[in-house]
């Protein structure tokens, strides 16, 4: 949506018109998407290897009580529509040769608070952050958001500031001194709009390393190179946020609670899928608790409703294992389609974090020798009948039984943000879902 169409049917009928560039904050303030691509970064370090490629699962989400913007995100502690206070995260890369990536996994979330501030086009935050062992560092950043066409172009301009400790820990890796100081990265960020809720996406940045930390040994270059790129589905523009093509949605029933209990496989993804899963041995069990809102009721024209899905797990202790927390984050598809009584088959993609690594997890992982990581990617594949039609209960409409596989792992050793890890874990649930 641009600034300059409140309404978005108004935006259809004047855009044929337009012939200026439009400031926009579709980009910003749009309410979902999620996106895949490749993250190119150069190794600052002296190393052989000059760069490393990285594939990034990203999700995007505006909320009422906080937001998710690919590698970032927060929770409002206060905000109006100029100012936000927020409790802050944001992923942090450590650019270094692949292989050493899993041993090292340096780059992780740190965490924080944030004050952004929001006027027109332009966009400005501040935030105070820190790594798990409390090395802290700040950054200031200005971004415009630019609109023509099927473009929206951010550029940006940050300023980070690294104490002693950050410094010699991320930069003299423990060896050498290093002090703090200022380092400056700026860039441009880029979205295409292809067709429909299709979009390319891209980015360009360099950094800057301060002149005290490009003068350790342990580091060849003081300029810093990134680029990404990627596809992703976002709101078609123009388009309301529901339309109701899809005959399955209604205004009544855009949220839910999934309850779900699951027994753990050794078996991998084709192997359940082939109906050939094995028994873990030391039957260990999880029960979840998902909530979710509806982001729109179709996607492409088709009949496919997608929501966004917060859920709490619980792995409950065994022989073999504690008892365990996990937290999951994902966006969700699903088709409803009628055969006799109406049936939905599911897929989520998302972000999932343990408290400490399960038993059928860490004995894939150590058999393949890595070093195991808490946050992975998550996957989510379901399939389910409504109740209410199989029972004929008009009270029961909204209620759904079914099967999923609950799955965690690194995307094939292709990502950093996972720890170069191949592998995972998968868990075959029934579920209740019901809609409200």
């Amino acid at each position: 949506m641009s600034l300059a169409y409140a309404n978005p049917s108004q935006r259809d009928n004047d855009e044929t018109t337009q012939t200026q560039p439009q400031i926009s904050d579709g980009l910003r303030y749009d309410t979902w998407g999620i996106a895949i691509g490749v993250r190119r970064g150069d190794i600052p370090y002296a190393v052989e290897d000059d760069e490393v490629y990285d594939v990034l699962p990203l999700l995007k989400y505006q909320g009422a009580y906080g937001f998710i913007d690919g590698m970032e995100a927060g929770l409002h502690l206060w905000k109006n529509d100029t100012h936000q206070v927020n409790a802050y995260t944001r992923f942090r890369f450590v650019d270094i040769p692949k292989e050493l990536q899993n041993e090292s996994q340096a780059q992780a979330f740190d965490f924080g608070l944030q004050y952004k501030f929001n006027d027109g086009p332009w966009e400005a935050d501040v935030a105070l952050l820190s790594d798990s062992n409390k090395r802290g560092y700040m950054y200031t950043r200005a971004k415009y958001h630019w609109h023509n066409g099927d473009w929206d172009l951010i550029p940006y301009a940050e300023l980070q500031w690294k104490t002693d400790k950050f410094n010699q820990h991320y930069y003299g890796v423990g060896t050498y001194d290093a002090e703090g100081g200022l380092q400056f990265n700026a860039g441009i960020t880029a979205r295409y709009h292809v067709s429909r809720n299709l979009y390319l996406l891209g980015k360009f940045g360099v950094g800057r390393l301060e002149d005290a930390v490009a003068e350790l040994p342990t580091i060849d270059s003081q300029y810093q190179y990134e680029s990404f790129l990627g596809f992703g589905f976002f709101p078609e523009p123009g388009k309301q946020r529901f339309d109701h093509r899809n005959p399955s949605a209604t205004k009544d029933n855009d949220q839910f609670l999934r309850i779900a209990h699951g027994w753990a496989t050794p078996s991998n993804l084709s192997d359940i899928l082939s109906g050939n899963a094995e028994k873990d041995p030391y039957n260990n069990q999880m029960t979840s608790l998902f909530y979710g809102t509806r982001l729109t009721d179709t996607l492409f024209t088709l009949p496919i409703e997608l929501y966004f899905t917060p859920g709490a797990v619980w792995h409950y202790d065994s022989e073999v294992q504690n008892d365990i927390v996990e937290a999951v984050v994902a966006i969700k598809a699903f088709y409803t389609f009628k055969f006799g009584p109406r049936w939905r088959l599911g897929v989520a993609e998302g972000l999932s974090y343990v408290s400490d690594l399960t038993y059928i997890e860490g004995s894939e992982i150590a058999e393949k020798g890595y070093k195991p990581s808490k946050l992975l990617n998550y996957l989510d594949f379901s399939f389910e009948v409504n109740i209410g039609d199989i029972i004929n209960s008009q009270s029961m409409q909204n209620l759904w039984l079914g099967y999923s596989i609950h799955h965690r792992s690194g995307i094939f050793e292709s990502s950093s943000a996972f720890g170069r890890i191949k592998g995972g874990s998968n868990y075959q649930t029934v579920t209740l879902q019901w809609h409200f």
